[in-house]
C-alpha cells in the first residue's frame, strides 16, 4: 500500500516540476527575441552609445580638427598606443607654433580606458561605436587618424594685421617709456649728495 502512495506522490511531484518547466518554456517563447541577424542588420546595427569601438579624430564640415598637437593623449595613454609626430612652423606674427604631421593609433594595443579623450584639452578626439575591426594582420589595427592633408596657416585679414601692428607698436613705446624711466631714476639716484661717512 505505502509504495503505490509513494508511486503516485513522485508522478505527481514530476507532472508539477513539468508544468513548471513548460511555464518557464511559454514564458521564453512568448518573450521578444534578441537575437541579431548579423550581418544582415549591418546598416543599423544594435550598439549601445556607451560602446568604445575605436578611436577617431574629429573633422568639421570644412575638414578642420581640433588637435594642437599637444601631446596630452599620448603622455595619458598607459601603454603608448598613441604616438605623435610633430613639427614647428612659422605664423604670420613672426612666432613658432606646433603643428600635427602624424597621428597614429594602436587599436591592437587600446584598453579603451578614454584617459586620451579625457585628457585633451580642445576635445579633438573620440571613440566611435564602429565595432567592425577585425583584421588578418596586427599591422593593420595601426592607423592614422589625421587622414585629411594639414591645411596650410591661414593667412590675416587686413584688420587682424592693422591690430596686431598697433597692438605690437604700443608694446614697443610701453618698453621704451619703462626703460626710460628706470634709467632717469638710475642718473637721479647717482647725482644726489652722499651721506658723510660716521668715524
Amino acid at each position: 500500500m505505502g509504495s503505490v502512495k509513494d508511486y503516485f506522490s513522485s508522478l505527481g511531484r514530476g507532472i508539477y516540476s513539468l508544468i513548471q518547466g513548460m511555464e518557464v518554456t511559454g514564458k521564453e517563447f512568448v518573450t521578444p527575441k534578441i537575437t541579431e541577424k548579423y550581418p544582415e542588420n549591418r546598416e543599423n546595427p544594435p550598439v549601445a552609445p556607451r560602446f568604445r569601438a575605436t578611436l577617431e579624430m574629429i573633422y568639421d564640415a570644412e575638414g578642420n580638427h581640433k588637435c594642437i598637437a599637444c601631446g596630452s593623449c599620448e603622455r595619458a595613454c598607459p601603454n603608448g598606443t598613441i604616438s605623435l609626430t610633430t613639427e614647428m612652423v612659422d605664423t604670420w606674427k613672426g612666432t613658432k607654433k606646433k603643428r600635427l604631421v602624424d597621428y597614429n593609433y594602436d587599436l591592437g594595443s587600446c584598453t579603451f580606458c578614454q584617459l586620451c579623450v579625457t585628457s585633451c584639452p580642445t576635445a579633438a578626439i573620440n571613440f566611435n561605436n564602429d565595432f567592425e575591426q577585425a583584421v588578418f594582420t596586427r599591422d593593420k589595427l595601426v592607423k592614422k587618424l589625421n587622414y585629411l592633408p594639414e591645411k596650410p596657416e591661414p593667412e590675416p585679414t587686413p584688420e587682424e594685421r592693422a591690430k596686431y601692428e598697433a597692438e605690437k607698436a604700443a608694446k614697443i613705446e610701453a618698453a621704451k617709456k619703462a626703460a626710460a624711466a628706470k634709467k632717469a631714476a638710475a642718473e637721479k639716484a647717482a647725482q644726489a649728495p652722499k651721506a658723510p661717512e660716521k668715524e
